[in-house]
């Protein structure tokens, strides 16, 4: 267990380092400068010229390499930069820097990102478990049906169906903000939609399978109720293709909320990143990308010491 740790902690830095390399080509070749503002007043020539040299904004590689190094924390080491981990200021919201952004929108995204895992691990497993032990059942056909659903549709299209339902028609829950509970439970719900489909889709398959294994038969034989033989021995095999998916489901509903955040108006960090890529902040684009793949490369190394804690049978690589 502790060499798989080491060799993937090893390797994150490269991941994280290539993921940074695309990101920022791909964000210094979207047109526009970050330093005007179409919809005010637009600095003269000779200030936007000063200003990308104090923000090394006229050589993509001295952007580059000193980012990457006050990101790092290598400039604070060598005696560069104040602070370690500086991600700059944001070249849009002025008086921010992209710490402060980061600092503020996390904790929002984190909440709703995890919010809708839970819900979608908690009716995902109850769904999967349903269709795998009824197969074909009514109650089979009508989990699945709303599975397919599930995943169809887009994010907005169900988030705006909720909105007219839940807040317009019923008023049982706000239309939009954040600061109280009720008003997480329908961005939660709509982000978990598509990840609770594909989790009882898993789970039943595996279920459907399990149960007609030699293991299952035997425990039938030994007087075990049908229940007994699903929760206790076809249950946990079943989870494990769950569990390896639940890393990158996690990662993917922290970083890819922008459109829930959007359409509920949660201040998240992916808002500010959808504003960033439309203005072109660089900082805040390189800021967000850096912090969310540290975070995705680890919950992919959690996941797998995770799996090789349930089965350890399983020889990790």
């Amino acid at each position: 267990m502790l060499p798989l740790i080491a060799r993937r902690l090893v390797q994150l830095p490269f991941i994280v380092l290539a993921v940074y390399t695309i990101t920022f080509v791909l964000a210094w070749l979207i047109p526009g400068n970050p330093l005007e503002n179409p919809e005010g007043r637009r600095p003269a020539p000779e200030i936007i010229a000063a200003m990308e040299q104090q923000y090394n904004l006229s050589d993509p590689v001295d952007f580059y390499f000193s980012y990457l190094g006050n990101a790092t924390g290598i400039s604070w080491l060598i005696g560069d930069a104040a602070y370690p981990f500086d991600l700059g200021p944001s070249l849009q919201q002025r008086d921010w820097t992209v710490n402060e952004i980061l600092m503020d929108g996390i904790p929002v995204s984190l909440v709703l990102g995890f919010s809708a895992i839970l819900i979608a691990t908690v009716v995902g497993l109850g769904a999967g478990v349903i269709g795998g032990l009824r197969a074909n059942s009514i109650a089979d056909v009508s989990t699945q049906s709303i599975a397919l659903i599930g995943i169809s549709l887009p994010s907005f299209v169900t988030g705006a169906a909720l909105l007219i339902v839940f807040a317009a028609w019923l008023k049982w829950f706000p239309v939009g903000g954040w600061g109280s509970p009720s008003d997480l439970v329908l961005p939660a719900i709509t982000l978990s939609l598509p990840f609770a489909a594909y989790i009882s889709r898993l789970v039943r398959f595996g279920m459907l399978e399990q149960m007609a294994t030699d293991h299952a038969r035997t425990a039938r034989a030994k007087g075990l109720s049908e229940r007994r033989v699903a929760m206790r021995h076809a249950l946990k095999n079943a989870f494990l293709p769950v569990l390896s998916y639940l890393g990158p489901a996690t990662a993917i509903a922290l970083t890819g909320s922008f459109v829930v955040e959007k359409v509920f108006a949660v201040p998240g960090i992916g808002q500010h990143f959808v504003d960033g890529v439309l203005a072109k902040d660089l900082t805040l684009i390189m800021g967000v990308v850096l912090v969310y793949s540290t975070l995705l490369v680890l919950f992919n190394l959690v996941v797998d010491v995770m799996y090789r804690w349930v089965d350890p049978r399983i020889e990790l690589t």
